[in-house]
């Protein structure tokens, strides 16, 4: 397998002000909301963690685990040193991935979040999830969107 890796960047603007924004990310009750998770923990500082589960609360069908490795209150989240289960069939390589999320204000009432999620093989046998990855930023921005409109 090649050591080179790919990207996502994934980019949308939102009717509200950054600090709401980056609430939603560290949030534990916005994280179930915009993200559809059945539970979240987040410590949010520099090495705090980022913890979230999809499906039954005593029987969840995946887990991510991350250390926040940079936070900048409410520009920057980076989320690293990934932990990933799934009680479906495993990604088939080693799971070594990042994201990063910066918010930026583009005027009073509308600002931008990117995220960055990095670490992705090259190598072919990567392909399949990563292109899951790609449509799940687009459904989990909508997302987003949606509860910071409803909000």
């Amino acid at each position: 397998m090649s050591e080179e890796t790919r990207s996502h960047i994934y980019q949308i603007d939102l009717e509200a002000d950054p600090e709401t924004v980056f609430d939603a990310l560290i949030t534990p009750s916005a994280i179930c909301g915009w993200w559809g998770a059945s539970t979240a923990i987040v410590l949010p500082e520099e090495g705090g963690f980022w913890n979230a589960a999809w499906g039954e609360p005593d029987d969840p069908d995946y887990i991510t685990f991350h250390r926040i490795t940079e936070y900048d209150y409410p520009n920057v989240i980076e989320l690293d040193e990934t932990r990933y289960y799934t009680k479906f069939e495993s990604p088939p390589f080693d799971l070594n991935v990042k994201a990063r999320f910066e918010v930026d204000p583009i005027s009073d009432r509308l600002t931008s979040i990117r995220v960055i999620q990095s670490g992705f093989p090259q190598d072919e046998i990567a392909d399949e999830f990563y292109a899951a990855c790609e449509k799940g930023w687009h459904d989990t921005f909508e997302g987003l969107r949606k509860y910071i409109g409803s909000a």
